[in-house]
């Protein structure tokens, strides 16, 4: 499925049709498992997820020693300094929450990219051992995704993604619920205002001409989606799979 991680920004601009994993837990060993299964890229969660700088770290290496998925982190905000620090541990994109305005996108965007482009600080610890360092070529190499899911997000997808340098979009599903009225998080009482919702953004991005991605419970939903217009979606995480495959095993035994 996948090629070269160092194609994968490229392929993402270029809206080919990419599937990725989420990783919460941290567990370097695991991930390195999960990188080695075909997905197009593993995406390492710091804003809900259970790692640290050390875990980013040490997800990135366990990531590259697979050597065929591109890591990416979901930075825990829109900040020049989470964002950079996710680049420099070797992530080829970040996914970045909550950015509601054109002007929140553009200063992700701005901090993916080297002067004159940007305003990311020049220090690839380990990022150069992969991306560049020439700054020119990290540039390329690296994405910016930015999260629609609040209802402002969503009021402004348009503008959001007209954002000069801006690669893709991606939809929070779980957020983007709540923002439109629903109870809980899956909450199908909003479903037909979610779905209008998710052909808008898809519609948007297509129309902006950038990747629209989404995160889905399972491969049957990531491929759906897929169908309907997005260009690249994210499968479940390690978490989930592991409290389901557990729980599945003992029911097996105990008959």
């Amino acid at each position: 499925m996948n090629t070269s991680p160092a194609d994968f920004a490229d392929r993402l601009r270029a809206r080919g049709r990419i599937i990725g994993y989420w990783v919460v837990l941290d567990n370097p060993v695991g991930t390195e498992r999960l990188a080695g299964l075909g997905y197009d890229y593993i995406c390492v969660d710091a804003q809900h997820g259970l790692l640290d700088y050390k875990g980013i770290l040490g997800a990135m290496t366990a990531i590259d020693a697979r050597g065929t998925a591109a890591g990416m982190v979901r930075v825990p905000g829109n900040d020049g300094f989470w964002i950079g620090q996710a680049l420099d541990a070797g992530a080829r994109g970040v996914i970045v929450p909550l950015v509601d305005t054109a002007e929140e996108a553009a200063a992700a965007v701005s901090y993916c990219r080297y002067p004159p482009l940007g305003v990311r600080s020049y220090g690839p610890m380990r990022s150069g051992l992969r991306i560049g360092p020439a700054p020119a070529e990290s540039n390329r190499q690296v994405a910016c995704v930015v999260m629609i899911e609040t209802a402002q997000g969503l009021a402004n997808t348009a503008e959001i993604c007209a954002t000069d340098g801006l690669d893709g979009v991606y939809i929070g599903p779980s957020d983007l619920t709540i923002a439109l009225g629903g109870r809980t998080s899956t909450d199908t009482s909003v479903a037909e205002k979610f779905e209008a919702a998710l052909a808008k953004v898809a519609e948007e991005a297509r129309t902006a001409g950038i990747a629209a991605g989404i995160h889905c419970p399972d491969g049957a939903t990531a491929a759906g989606r897929l169908a309907q217009g997005f260009t690249f979606a994210t499968v479940s995480s390690d978490l989930a799979h592991l409290e389901q495959a557990a729980a599945a095993h003992l029911r097996d035994a105990s008959g």
